[in-house]
């Protein structure tokens, strides 16, 4: 059962890892997917070759989405190429565990810039595209929001905006049929956060109540059903997909 037939989705930031993961499962179940990279263009190609080869339709867009031109035309181009936007999935983010000692402004800046203004920006921008059917926006947030982590002061407070934004835009959008929601992963295994073997997996492990470490395709099974209309009596929540690791 195709339950994304005829979506279109943008996925921010799906050169690689969990936002790779989601933009593959979306097509499977058959949207047509944007792939929004910012530097990975061979990141970026390779997830459209995979989703193709599999029979479904995708595009690679290259943006910065920390910024408004660069957003503007990402979405331009997606209505472009596929006639409409149906939901948004705003993916891209930095982060950096560091301790008080080691703050910097310019490292604030970076993962607010990332993690907090893009979703504006893309969200913003999305609402002139949807249709009068609505939409769905869904952000991908981190249990950092709630759990609270040695180190993680910055990247956290952004988390915690996401909440926040989330929580927010949910209740300004719903007159427009536009829902919602956000994911907050747990630990995850990506390219960029290679924990597997080291004394970091046996301690994610050992607080994780399910037992091993989150993947990205856990995270992608829970977008794509936020993406389809089974759930379209849900917004503004924030959901945990860690395994029990909040």
């Amino acid at each position: 059962m195709n339950t994304l037939e005829n979506k279109v989705v943008v996925v921010t930031g799906a050169s690689k890892g969990i936002g790779a993961a989601i933009a593959e499962a979306i097509a499977q179940q058959g949207a047509q997917v944007v792939v929004n990279y910012h530097t990975d263009q061979a990141g970026a190609a390779s997830v459209v070759e995979r989703i193709t080869q599999q029979g479904g339709k995708a595009l690679a867009i290259q943006a910065n989405v920390t910024q408004a031109k660069d957003v503007e035309q990402l979405l331009q181009q997606a209505t472009q190429a596929f006639g409409k936007l149906d939901v948004l999935v705003n993916n891209a983010g930095v982060y950096q565990f560091e301790p008080l000692e080691a703050f910097t402004e310019a490292e604030y800046r970076r993962q607010f810039d990332h993690n907090v203004l893009s979703i504006m920006l893309t969200s913003q921008a999305a609402i002139k595209y949807f249709n009068s059917n609505g939409g769905s926006i869904i952000n991908i947030g981190s249990v950092a929001s709630i759990k609270a982590m040695p180190a993680s002061m910055i990247y956290s407070a952004s988390k915690g905006a996401v909440d926040a934004i989330t929580s927010v835009l949910s209740k300004e959008l719903g007159a427009k049929k536009i829902r919602v929601n956000a994911i907050l992963p747990g630990p995850t295994q990506t390219q960029g956060n290679q924990v597997a073997g080291t004394d970091m997996e046996g301690f994610i492990v050992s607080n994780t109540p399910l037992g091993r470490i989150g993947q990205p395709e856990d995270i992608a099974k829970v977008a794509a059903f936020l993406a389809s209309d089974e759930a379209f009596w849900i917004t503004g929540q924030k959901i945990a997909v860690s395994g029990g690791f909040d």
